[in-house]
């Protein structure tokens, strides 16, 4: 009796905590759309079948619960985009799982890792401010520690602060833009006129004087490789030089331009559409580019080992081909030797199937002629018989 009343205590605590647990997560239908105005939602959007979708399904419990516990006014929520493929179409799902924070009349695509604190931090930094203020010194150094980059706009009204307001809205899925007065910056930063955009990075900074997008350092990480090996062997393709490729460590992405770059505008409009979702991605870690990327490092091994040693070569790769190429021969030379040996043993036997025919045929002619012999015996008997008669 005791026993039973502890499993059905136990039963009744793991069901409340189950409970617990999943009203941190909304499940959400076609109705979404209408309720959703009001608030700030973390949505996953997935697929009922797929093993990415599986994975992050206790992460995105995990997420609601931090979320909620920590008095964030983001709501999480999860939507079987197969059973409302109009709703998902709506809002730009083209994969599974696909996580998006809607504030207002804004969708904000999530590309990083897919986990717990990645996640709830970037839902604390996008549905708060799009700019933050910067109150005093040490709230800038205290930025400047946690963060690597840092875009601080400095002074009051002004056309440009409208244009990094605009530009904060759209990339606040990077990283976070701060605003502050003179006296917040360090004293040894001096400012040839406000206002003006500041770029904190590597230990520097650098002033935003028009020419290039303040996006070009978000999530960007600028280099320069001499030679085109390693490039080739990692998009399993030939680059020309000189050239610019953008790759996506997190999916194994890459990105080309349309067209040679050659100026600063060109450079600035191609990292734009890699931005925006316009330009051409190329390669991934599906299962096909795998597959490809399997066959690419074998072809690439057998090679580097017919250049570096020739012999070698032939050895390693020659001596298998042969003994298989062997066996082989073997086994259907062995097949062709039985059947003439069959074939040898029915002519002896005179049992070929030809033969048989033949004989069949003259017992059946044989059998046709005979009674007609008989016939002919007959009468000729019978034409004797006169004869017969007169000579008796």
């Amino acid at each position: 009796m005791a026993e039973v009343k502890a499993s059905l205590i136990c039963g009744v605590i793991a069901a409340f905590l189950s409970s617990a647990v999943l009203a941190f997560v909304e499940d959400l239908d076609d109705t979404f759309k209408d309720t959703r105005v009001n608030d700030v939602w973390l949505v996953d959007f997935y697929a009922p079948w797929c093993g990415y979708c599986k994975k992050l399904e206790p992460v995105w419990h995990e997420v609601g619960m931090e979320l909620k516990s920590s008095g964030s006014p983001v709501r999480v929520g999860k939507m079987d985009a197969t059973a409302y493929s109009g709703m998902a179409s709506e809002f730009g799902v083209r994969g599974y799982p696909t996580i998006k924070l809607l504030k207002g009349d804004l969708a904000y695509n999530y590309k990083g890792p897919r986990t717990k604190d990645d996640i709830v931090e970037f839902a604390n930094r996008v549905s708060g401010p799009a700019v933050r203020a910067l109150p005093s010194k040490q709230m800038f150094e205290h930025m400047m520690k946690r963060h690597d980059v840092l875009f601080v706009y400095v002074g009051g009204e002004s056309p440009l602060r409208e244009k990094y307001n605009d530009v904060a809205s759209e990339l606040i899925v990077y990283t976070y833009f701060f605003s502050g007065s003179e006296e917040v910056l360090p004293e040894s930063l001096t400012l040839p006129e406000l206002p003006a955009v500041v770029v904190f990075k590597d230990g520097g900074y650098f002033t935003y004087d028009g020419e290039c997008c303040v996006h070009l350092l978000l999530d960007f990480q600028f280099g320069h490789m001499d030679g085109n090996d390693y490039i080739n062997s990692l998009i399993m393709g030939e680059v020309t030089v000189p050239s610019v490729i953008i790759l996506n460590t997190s999916n194994e992405q890459y990105f080309l331009p349309s067209e040679p770059i050659e100026t600063m505008e060109q450079l600035v409009q191609f990292i734009s559409s890699v931005l925006n979702g316009s330009a051409q991605a190329y390669g991934g870690d599906g299962i096909i580019q795998r597959i490809k990327r399997v066959a690419f490092d074998a072809r690439s091994t057998i090679m580097s080992v017919f250049r570096s040693s020739p012999l070698l070569g032939c050895f390693l790769f020659g001596l298998p081909l042969g003994v298989i190429s062997l066996m082989c021969y073997g086994i259907c030379t062995a097949e062709s030797d039985d059947g003439a040996d069959d074939m040898d043993a029915l002519k002896r036997e005179g049992l070929t199937d030809e033969e048989e025919e033949e004989e069949e045929e003259r017992q059946r002619a044989a059998e046709l002629e005979g009674p007609e012999e008989g016939e002919n015996e007959e009468e000729d008997v019978g034409e004797k018989d006169p004869e017969e008669k007169k000579t008796d």
